[in-house]
């Protein structure tokens, strides 16, 4: 059985790589429009552009690890390299000494770089499920851990980051001052998460090249339960993107202040921390693509419950907040089940093909999940494009925006995520059918061959 320090090490990790995931996704694109002026349209490229360069990069990280993990047996040399290099990234994004389109440029710039160390420390991480035992109760166990730290991370993140803002004075210092912040902690997370899993050891399939996104995805392709799995994950991230970008216009242009984003926040992924062991009893109960119905179901009623609220000429906090609720408790499960179903995934394809490349599927994995959490701000900030919106330099000279604009603001904080997250689950529940059909036919067949 896994240590309990083990894991707590292990999932150290998680906690650093939502901090990433979840500030640029909640604040970048209004620290864009609101402090640097950078217009919605042009700001849905810096949100966007960057992470799909990880996109295209990630894959060859996993190809990467998994030659390092064949030689040494373990996957902590470019963990470390990511670690290292990515708070400079990151607090640089945060810094532009520029407005306009030249801020626009220093964000996306510096964006890149970040993006590019995260890479390095995640895509190797994300593998160590697949290989930190051979016993699929261990490995269901160190994911469970693994999505706490994440939810974690989102809560401290997402519940913290607009308050160090206003704490630090507001404007573009009160946004340098947490990002430095932020960066410093990702930091040393990932660090310690890095040296904390040097007992993991490692064994990929030997003669694994280099493969791109578009190689790893026909990989992935090849093994349907694992790509049906990631298809269906995908647009429900992508729902879960757009719903946390327009958090922090619902707060300043619903709700009345930047501040209560962070309330909003903290009400909507608090909860998901307390329901994971709900999440994984459940699935142990009836299985894990009826408990991610469950979930899903969850998140779709609340943020259609959201509309008429939204709607109302002064909007109730007490019934956002309630909804949020019960959104979070969804989004728990949303977040360990498919995630949960990977490694099986993987495992099952390495005893169809007789090899062992976790570092592809899980670049592929990873490729997509950035894409679908740099698509969904990017998204949201065309649909601000569209919709009129006025970008400002600095919340103080921030105007009236048109009524178009705030119905944006509103859809995409209700119907889209709902749609998209509705969308996935078909993909989700297929994956889990197959798995089990493909386990039930190698039993039989090793049944056959043992006669």
């Amino acid at each position: 059985m896994i240590s309990r320090p083990h894991l707590f090490g292990f999932a150290l990790g998680s906690v650093g790589a939502a901090m990433f995931f979840t500030i640029p996704g909640l604040v970048l694109l209004v620290y864009l429009t609101n402090e640097l002026n950078v217009p919605a349209s042009v700001a849905a490229l810096v949100v966007g552009g960057p992470k799909f360069w990880d996109v295209l990069f990630d894959p060859f990280v996993g190809a990467m690890s998994d030659r390092e993990a064949r030689l040494s047996g373990r996957r902590t040399r470019l963990m470390l390299c990511g670690a290292l290099l990515l708070p400079m990234g990151f607090a640089a994004m945060f810094a532009s000494p520029f407005t306009g389109l030249a801020g626009a440029a220093w964000v996306g710039v510096a964006f890149v770089l970040a993006a590019t160390a995260f890479a390095l420390f995640q895509v190797p991480y994300v593998a160590l499920p697949t290989e930190i035992s051979p016993d699929a109760a261990q490995r269901s166990r160190a994911m469970s851990w693994r999505i706490v730290g994440v939810t974690l991370g989102i809560l401290l993140a997402g519940g913290s980051a607009t308050a160090l803002v206003d704490a630090a004075g507001g404007g573009r210092g009160g946004f340098l001052a947490m990002g430095v912040l932020f960066a410093l902690a990702m930091g040393a997370l990932m660090l310690t998460a890095a040296l904390s899993t040097r007992w993991i050891r490692s064994s990929p399939s030997p003669g694994h090249e280099a493969l791109g996104l578009l190689q790893s995805l026909r990989v992935a392709r090849g093994n349907r339960p694992f790509f049906a799995l990631l298809a269906g994950y995908v647009l429900q991230c992508l729902g879960i993107a757009v719903f946390l970008a327009a958090i922090a216009y619902l707060a300043v242009y619903k709700l009345g202040d930047l501040q209560r984003a962070s309330l909003l926040f903290a009400g909507f992924v608090a909860p998901s921390v307390m329901a994971v062991p709900l999440w994984h009893q459940l699935a142990m109960r009836w299985g894990r693509a009826q408990a991610c119905t469950v979930a899903s179901a969850l998140i779709a009623v609340a943020c259609i419950g959201l509309l008429p609220l939204l709607m109302e000429a002064r909007v109730s906090l007490v019934g956002v907040m309630a909804l949020a609720l019960l959104a979070g408790i969804g989004f728990g499960g949303q977040q360990v089940l498919p995630a949960a179903m990977a490694p099986e995934a993987i495992l099952a394809d390495s005893a169809r093909t007789g090899q062992v490349q976790a570092g592809t599927f899980n670049g592929a994995w990873a490729a997509c999940e950035t894409a679908a959490y740099a698509l969904g701000p990017a998204l949201f900030a065309l649909i601000l494009g569209v919709s009129g919106y006025r970008s400002s330099a600095g919340m103080a000279h921030a105007g009236p925006q048109p009524d178009s604009a705030l119905a944006a603001i509103v859809w995409s904080a209700t119907v889209v995520p709902a749609v998209l997250m509705l969308a996935g689950l078909p993909l989700i529940r297929w994956s889990e059918r197959a798995m089990l059909n493909a386990q039930g036919a190698s039993a039989s067949s090793s049944r056959f061959s043992n006669r």
